[in-house]
């Protein structure tokens, strides 16, 4: 074997040894790539008008310690987040308030389903076509999502926060910036029904 000849060779060992490492976390076949991260069930919803309440916490036991029945405690994107449905103008004791999302559209079901989902894709990544049995608020951490349904296209960028629509609205959502969509999304749904079914626009 030549000098240039094991040259040539480790090079080409050394990137597929960096491959894996260099591969986006984002999916690169279109989709957005959706990661359950915490749910709950309940057999009945507070009194409304209802809000998502968004606050950080130091530790995840700190979080989960103040935690009511229509709370839901996760560890997202290095941080320690608590995702409350309740009335507006809430607090809990040791968190800092990032958003309060609302009124989130009003549910009546046998039981409901509450739900943080985590959306992730690079720019063009998007959702097929879809409806769920309920609500889903938005909470953009990076990029910029577009949402397309019925009444029209909703775009929001980081920072930025949406209620949301009603229960079976058609939609598609999709990464709509120049940098990796990251978000978070809070589903209040009929348990009763499939979470999430293939839907159409008229």
């Amino acid at each position: 074997m030549t000098r240039g000849t094991r040259i040539t060779l480790a090079l080409a060992l050394s990137l597929l040894a960096i491959g894996p490492a260099v591969v986006p976390s984002a999916a690169t076949d279109g989709k957005l790539v959706i990661e359950p991260v915490t749910e709950t069930k309940l057999k009945q919803l507070p009194p409304g008008p209802l809000y998502w309440r968004i606050e950080n916490f130091d530790t995840l036991a700190a979080a989960k310690a103040v935690a009511g029945p229509t709370a839901l405690a996760a560890e997202i994107a290095g941080k320690v987040w608590l995702f409350t449905l309740g009335q507006k103008g809430g607090s809990s004791a040791g968190g800092s308030k990032v958003a309060e999302i609302g009124p989130i559209p009003p549910l009546t079901a046998p039981e409901y389903l509450l739900r943080i989902n985590r959306a992730r894709g690079e720019p063009g990544a998007k959702t097929p076509t879809h409806s769920h049995p309920g609500s889903e608020a938005f909470y953009v951490l990076t990029g910029r999502m577009s949402q397309r349904t019925s009444h029209g296209m909703m775009h929001l960028e980081a920072g930025q926060s949406v209620p949301g629509h009603g229960a079976d609205m058609p939609m598609e959502v999709s990464s709509s910036g120049t940098a990796d969509l990251d978000q978070l999304v809070m589903f209040v749904v009929d348990a009763t029904r499939p979470f999430s079914s293939p839907a159409k626009f008229d």
